[in-house]
């Protein structure tokens, strides 16, 4: 469980989130992202040669902001270490477009050849705080 039973459930029940990394000169570079969920472990799909990606592989730190779909705009945020890696890939990456398949995302057909094509990656963050703010 990512922190209390409220903000566990709003994990599990959102898909959109801003990514926060920190640039090799100490300053945030923030982005929305889509993510899955991997037991404690939030997963997010990205191209290899991202800046997310790089910043990451220099700089473990990372924060996960979740945000809700409408007004009031509660979030979760999950503080930890992420890692970059191609493990797992294709499990990982199906879950993340099944977190958003009601989003009219719909998973390429040849996901192989689109996993390689766009030289596709996995960020796995494990949570070390979990906080947020649920009206």
């Amino acid at each position: 469980m990512l922190g209390t039973e409220q903000l566990d459930e709003f994990i599990n029940q959102h898909r959109w989130a801003v990514l926060t990394t920190i640039r090799a000169d100490g300053e945030p570079s923030s982005s929305v992202v889509a993510y899955a969920r991997d037991g404690d472990t939030l997963l997010v799909s990205t191209p290899g040669q991202t800046l997310k990606a790089k910043t990451i592989a220099q700089n473990s730190q990372a924060n996960l902001c979740i945000i809700s779909n409408s007004e009031p705009f509660n979030f979760v945020t999950v503080a930890g270490r992420a890692t970059v890696g191609k493990e797992d890939l294709v499990a990982a990456t199906k879950a993340v477009f099944a977190n958003i398949a009601d989003t009219g995302y719909q998973e390429p057909e040849d996901l192989d050849g689109w996993l390689e094509s766009q030289q596709r990656v996995i960020i796995r963050l494990e949570a070390e705080r979990v906080y947020g703010v649920i009206r």
